[in-house]
């Protein structure tokens, strides 16, 4: 299942692939279009949102490659796991994305997908790719403060 914050959210999935992958800019809530066993599968904690990306077709936002697994007590009207959907966003804060996105050769993923106040939303990022000599930085740096509270720990 998903994991409860102290805000009330209801965690159902993390990217902890983008960390290592891109630097972020922006962040922005949006809102998702979802069919019923598409909720219900959410609910259930199941979902996928490691390999995904948004990008922008007609002034509209749409999320691609996310996983939701089709539920199982659903008949005939289950929905296709993989297919685009469509993120809800304020006019305004579209036009901001497809601005970041056209101009500076930024991306956009998606970092969380969680339940707020019983609606389904998602945290998109606005990200830039790291470089292969970024990632090793990143890498070094973690084992180093690794290292370092390990001897901390063991020196007191």
């Amino acid at each position: 299942m998903g994991q409860k914050t102290k805000s009330g959210l209801k965690i159902i999935s993390k990217n902890r692939k983008a960390r290592f992958n891109y630097f972020f800019q922006d962040f922005f809530e949006a809102g998702i279009v979802l069919k019923g066993s598409e909720v219900k599968s959410l609910r259930e904690g199941k979902a996928n949102i490691s390999e995904s990306y948004a990008f922008d077709e007609n002034g509209e936002i749409f999320l691609v490659n996310s996983h939701i697994p089709s539920y199982k007590e659903s008949s005939y009207n289950n929905h296709n796991p993989t297919r685009n959907r469509k993120l809800l966003l304020n006019k305004r804060e579209i036009g901001k994305l497809i601005g970041k996105i056209n101009r500076e050769g930024l991306t956009l993923i998606p970092t969380k997908l969680y339940f707020k106040k019983g609606k389904a939303k998602v945290e998109i990022a606005v990200a830039k790719g790291k470089k292969h000599y970024d990632k090793r930085h990143t890498k070094k740096k973690k084992d180093w403060d690794r290292e370092r509270a390990r001897f901390f720990r063991k020196s007191s």
